[in-house]
């Protein structure tokens, strides 16, 4: 049972990795990138420094601080978001991606501030192995970010919109800190068939920082997949 865990982790690893690799092609000298944050954007990261070390000249920040000190260990010069007024190229992640490219994401707590990063980008890759594609979002459940005060009646008018919710606890079973101290509550909707409708209905929560779900903003999703290849899929304009 180990090794095929080992196995089935290993081939996941694998198309993270095509997805990274992929879109690194589109990083070109004299770019300020944005970093994402997530288990299929450390490789791109990865990647960068790499590229940084032969020689590529860009600039980036980032969407975490895991993955700024990421970042930094890799040699790649990073700025503070109050440094620049534009973002050229931002690669991340997410947890689920729609037919029509509206995503989930959040899983590893980073929402917020992966979407001022994508709100401030000019193209905005997504990379993702096949699995993290859906007809319909929802089975993941979406993550809110919320204010710690008066929370518990935040969870109420969340709740009121017909999910479940859970208070994210980390590993040492405390609650969850974003990188911005708030809590973040994971939402199970179900499937979510007017994600844009949710996502405003959920914002317009007094309480709510800001919620997992990215509409309308994905330009280019890069896929891994199992048989070695990588698939595009673009947003229509």
């Amino acid at each position: 049972m180990a090794d095929k865990a080992t196995t089935m982790e290993d081939k996941a690893t694998i198309t993270k990795k095509l997805a990274a690799e992929k879109a690194l092609e589109y990083i070109r000298d004299g770019m300020v990138l944005g970093l994402g944050t997530g288990s299929t954007a450390y490789w791109a990261i990865r990647g960068v420094g790499e590229r940084v070390r032969k020689g590529l000249k860009i600039k980036a920040v980032a969407t975490s601080l895991q993955s700024d000190s990421l970042a930094r260990e890799e040699g790649i010069e990073m700025l503070d978001f109050s440094e620049i007024d534009h973002i050229d190229l931002t690669i991340d992640g997410a947890d689920e991606v729609d037919e029509k490219l509206n995503l989930i994401k959040g899983g590893g707590g980073a929402l917020l501030r992966e979407k001022i990063v994508a709100a401030a980008t000019g193209y905005y890759i997504i990379i993702v192995d096949e699995s993290k594609l859906v007809p319909c979002l929802g089975k993941f459940p979406l993550p809110v970010e919320v204010a710690p005060f008066g929370w518990e009646m935040t969870r109420r008018r969340l709740e009121s919109l017909g999910c479940t919710t859970q208070l994210r606890m980390g590993p040492d079973k405390s609650v969850f800190l974003s990188d911005n101290g708030h809590y973040i509550l994971d939402c199970s909707f179900g499937k979510i068939v007017d994600p844009a409708r949710l996502h405003d209905q959920v914002n317009g929560i007094v309480g709510v920082m800001e919620n997992g779900l990215f509409i309308d903003m994905a330009n280019l999703v890069l896929v891994g997949k199992k048989d070695g290849s990588t698939g595009e899929i673009r947003r229509e304009k």
